[in-house]
């Protein structure tokens, strides 16, 4: 979340960065924010004053009342308890205006960083880097027909237990499954990264700290009985463990990885991209946080965005690296990179990875922040990144190394299988 403060002191700057993030009616938002924020402090002077004012002829009366001068403590009795009634009326118009100032600010995205393309569509997205050949099968089956073929994959059976996107893997195509969150977790922990198991369900307080609420309400399944969201990344239960928290420099940078399910409703989802393992309601992902000083947090960026290459490169896997324009970068980010890799079937690039850096817009949700050497506490920048999503990354594996013998597996996947062919 944005802090009030800061709009109240660079208001042309927000409202330029909010057009960028093409937030509907930016100026008049803005407006219609510090306008409230006027109210609210003009609010408190006042109550500052009449409390200061009341706590003052407290005082007066009791050494009039040891003085023996009870008829003058009676008139300045009265006067305070009409203070009293009006710090009442001003500590509820206080509350009212804090109110609507939250409800309005939670709405406000975060600012893009200054590096980011302006644009609203993926065509205005702008590629960074490519790397690796892409591959050229003739006849190539795409994933959904060689995941019938080898009998890896079920969606009809997983439809029936489920529903759509929730497919069954089996034999080999588990054990596939296992072996990728397996190799993704040993890689991150060699580059110094503490792995967790958290949570796959949050409550409402930790949706809201990552921003999926009330962002994402529609993408994300909700328990309504027991108000418990499944997470869409695992992002949300590793960022909120430090929810709250005030942390010492000594113990930055945190870099913590995490292997969960995620559930997403992909609402509204339909046509060729959303077919086989192209977009799934459960799949599994590999994520990797960071929390880090305001001054290295870009630094760190780019070291995560090494990361999620290098396992692209073990791989084997002809990919891109495309920085994020303003309109397709999310509400929480202020700079994004997605990773794409290339599907020789499907002809097409496929994204696996998105690596972001909130800056301090998680953390002042979150209420994280680091005690300075002052003795004063500052917020910390937090960056998350998919190393790796599986579904995609799998379709790919497959279509690419398809030949007639089976469908090979890339050679630093073998020892983590069991096997080197399909």
């Amino acid at each position: 979340m944005l802090q009030i403060s800061f709009i109240r002191e660079n208001n042309k700057k927000v409202i330029e960065g909010l057009k960028k993030k093409n937030f509907e009616a930016a100026e008049q938002q803005v407006n219609e924010l510090l306008k409230i924020d006027k109210s609210r402090r003009d609010t408190q002077n006042n109550l500052d004053d009449v409390l200061a004012r009341s706590n003052a002829l407290t005082k007066e009366i009791g050494a009039l009342i040891k003085n023996g001068r009870k008829e003058e403590a009676e008139a300045v009795k009265a006067e305070t308890i009409q203070l009293k009634a009006r710090a009442k009326r001003l500590g509820e118009s206080l509350n009212n205006y804090e109110t609507q100032l939250d409800e309005l600010l939670v709405k406000f995205p975060n600012l893009p960083h200054k590096s980011v393309p302006a644009g609203l569509l993926p065509e205005d997205n702008e590629i960074i880097y490519q790397h690796g050949k892409i591959p050229e099968l003739k006849d190539a089956l795409p994933h959904w027909e060689l995941i019938k073929k080898y009998d890896i994959i079920d969606f009809e059976t997983g439809n029936k237990i489920a529903g759509a996107g929730f497919p069954v893997y089996k034999g080999k195509g588990a054990r596939l499954q296992r072996a990728l969150i397996n190799f993704f977790l040993e890689e991150a922990i060699k580059t110094g990264y503490t792995e967790v198991q958290p949570p796959i369900f949050v409550n409402q307080a930790s949706a809201y700290a990552t921003g999926q609420l009330p962002d994402k309400e529609g993408q994300m399944y909700h328990i309504g009985e027991d108000d418990l969201y499944p997470i869409p990344t695992a992002e949300v239960p590793i960022t909120n463990i430090y929810r709250n928290v005030i942390l010492k420099e000594e113990e930055l940078p945190v870099k913590i990885v995490g292997y969960t399910p995620c559930f997403r409703r992909e609402a509204g989802s339909w046509g060729a991209d959303v077919r086989g393992l192209n977009r799934l309601h459960q799949f599994d992902k590999v994520e990797i946080v960071q929390i880090q000083r305001p001054d290295s947090s870009y630094h760190a960026l780019e070291e995560m965005c090494n990361h999620v290459q290098g396992l692209l490169k073990k791989l084997q896997l002809p990919y891109r690296v495309i920085k994020l324009c303003g309109g397709e970068i999310s509400f929480t980010a202020a700079l994004t990179y997605d990773m794409e890799v290339y599907s020789a079937a499907q002809q097409k690039w496929l994204e696996v990875s998105s690596v972001s850096n909130f800056e301090s817009f998680q953390a002042n949700r979150l209420k994280l922040r680091c005690k300075g050497k002052d003795n004063k506490n500052f917020l910390l920048h937090t960056l998350n990144g998919s190393a790796l999503a599986l579904p995609r990354l799998v379709a790919a594996m497959l279509e690419n190394n398809q030949g007639k013998e089976g469908i090979r597996m890339p050679d630093v996947l073998h020892e983590y299988c069991g096997f080197e062919m399909i």
